[in-house]
């Protein structure tokens, strides 16, 4: 029978508890991947006692099948792209969802940090936090544009991933952390079928777990 979470929080509240022992403390920065990955990513700072911190990264959906990503962009413009699938969609049109992508997560970046305390990451232990992993291919730009500010260390830590994309990140990130890890067929197909609960989250609810971060 495989392993349920009830929602993202306590998703996040079991992830902080397996990481509190090794990433305890002011050193950490803890970055979600919005949006839901800012939820986990809340409870996971709560249980470290850590700043909360977003990672801006953007997929870009196959066209008409826009929740199969085929690549994915930062803020900053750094991104990642399945090599397979990129070459069966034209190359105008992939470098101009790459480009609209990248507005869209500056905007972001704007929205929800605003008035907020700029966060140093460089020789800093960075905690990349997110709901689960389908593809890997937005986690692996968020740790691109990472890598450009010159963190000590680079730690992926979510609830659910395949075994099989986590081995891919494993190459990119110092460390994969996994509360699951299934392999093969074991894997669902999508983060959400791990969930009981598994809501649409907004930019407001983002924006407000960020400026309530800075309270505690």
């Amino acid at each position: 029978m495989t392993a349920m979470f009830p929602d993202r929080k306590t998703a996040g509240k079991l992830l902080g508890e397996k990481l509190a022992t090794r990433f305890s403390g002011a050193n950490t920065v803890v970055c979600g991947l919005p949006r839901g990955g800012v939820v986990t990513a809340a409870e996971v700072a709560k249980e470290l006692k850590a700043p909360l911190s977003v990672s801006l990264a953007r997929k870009i959906g196959y066209p008409g099948m826009p929740e199969y990503a085929i690549a994915a962009v930062t803020d900053t413009g750094q991104s990642v792209a399945n090599e397979v699938e990129v070459q069966t969609v034209p190359k105008d049109w992939l470098n101009a969802q790459l480009i609209t992508e990248q507005k869209e997560a500056k905007r972001h970046a704007e929205v929800y940090t605003k008035d907020m305390p700029a966060r140093t990451l460089t020789g800093r232990i960075i905690l990349l936090v997110d709901d689960g992993v389908a593809t890997g291919l937005t986690l692996r730009a968020a740790i691109r544009g990472v890598r450009t500010q010159k963190p000590a260390r680079i730690v992926v830590a979510v609830p659910v991933v395949s075994h099989e994309t986590a081995e891919i990140l494993r190459k990119e990130a110092d460390e994969v952390v996994a509360l699951i890890e299934p392999k093969g067929s074991e894997f669902l197909g999508a983060v959400g079928a791990y969930y009981e609960a598994f809501p649409q989250v907004s930019e407001q609810e983002v924006r407000a777990l960020l400026q309530l971060s800075l309270k505690t």
